[in-house]
């Protein structure tokens, strides 16, 4: 039997033996009422982190956003997004539906809106204009490639949003992939933000939630946003089992995802397979067909026949995503049979 071999996203991964004891043993309690020992034990651990005052413990990375999202703004605001972000592409367009705000999207570099282009999109209060309120920041950026942006970039952004008196929210889903591979700690990516999201679910290896964080009042807030939109929680003890392990221990293996993302990089530009290699900065690699006259669904069916799971391609660009549960060895599998496609071209 073939092993299966699952790269279509770091959300595929099983818990750990670890993970799926602490769960099992979890104390738990009514954390509508503030009463899971659990759950406020992960949130006070993840605050630590980031250095932010306050966290609170949510069932998705696009729930964290848009209650995140909800709590800083007014209906009719505009909010300013990088042209691909998540939070506009990939999250079912509740920045309309929900929080009734006008996205002003900016294509960033590598995921980096220039702040000089972010302030010649900046509606002031006026009577004819959707006033701009917050600067969303994605980081890491998965459609850029999974790249990351530095303190310093932050800190460029912060000042710009002083000068006019906007909020920063970081849709930060793999933030601690971006400090593992900026050499920082994770405090360092978000001191200049209001709100941070980050999925327990992705890079760490949990089976389920997210994490807002930001100062007291905001979560205060934030909490009763949560309720509103029915993301209160009973025994939540026992998935946030699993998230203490994440930002634990999980973290600690981010590395070795990364290497495998660039060694099976550099092996498939050897291959002649088209990619940006400086865009691979975490655990993702995306790339195209060393032709353009080869057949995208052809090489799929050939990697699905193989054992191997991706998702189908995005106008001819294929993302693989490296994650707890793939080995340098399942990486070499990987690159054979990828091999044996183009040998038959």
């Amino acid at each position: 039997m073939v092993k299966l071999i699952d790269i279509k996203s770091d959300t595929v991964t099983k818990p750990s033996l670890e993970m799926r004891e602490a769960m099992k043993n979890a104390e738990v309690g009514d954390d509508f009422y503030g009463e899971d020992p659990t759950v406020a034990k992960l949130e006070k651990l993840a605050a630590e982190k980031l250095g932010k005052e306050a966290a609170l413990f949510v069932t998705s990375g696009t729930l964290g956003n848009l209650v995140s999202v909800f709590t800083h703004v007014n209906r009719g605001d505009s909010i300013i997004v990088e042209k691909n972000a998540h939070i506009f592409a990939n999250e079912t367009g509740h920045l309309a539906a929900i929080s009734g705000v006008i996205p002003i999207r900016i294509k960033g570099d590598k995921g980096f809106m220039n702040p000089d282009e972010i302030e010649q999109e900046i509606f002031q209060d006026e009577i004819l204009h959707p006033k701009t309120s917050l600067i969303c920041v994605e980081n890491p950026h998965n459609a850029a490639g999974g790249t990351c942006i530095n303190p310093q970039q932050m800190g460029l952004l912060r000042k710009l949003a002083n000068k006019y008196n906007l909020k920063i929210h970081v849709d930060g889903a793999r933030i601690f992939s971006a400090a593992a591979s900026l050499g920082v700690k994770p405090y360092e990516l978000v001191k200049d933000a209001d709100s941070i999201t980050f999925c327990l679910s992705k890079d760490l290896a949990c089976p389920f939630g997210s994490i807002i964080a930001g100062n007291k009042e905001f979560i205060l807030r934030a909490r009763k946003n949560r309720q509103m939109m029915g993301g209160g929680m009973r025994q939540a003890g026992i998935m946030a089992a699993a998230g203490l392990l994440g930002i634990t221990k999980m973290v600690e293996r981010l590395p070795e995802d990364h290497k495998n993302a660039r060694f099976l990089a550099n092996s498939l530009l050897n291959m002649d397979f088209r990619m940006d290699i400086e865009t691979v900065q975490t655990n993702m690699v995306y790339f195209e067909l060393p032709s353009k006259e080869m057949d995208p669904m052809a090489f799929l069916n050939h990697l699905v026949k193989k054992g191997i799971q991706i998702n189908p391609p995005s106008d001819g660009r294929f993302r693989a995503v490296l994650h707890y549960g793939i080995s340098r060895q399942d990486i070499e599998y990987i690159i054979k049979v990828m091999r044996q496609f183009i040998a038959l071209q």
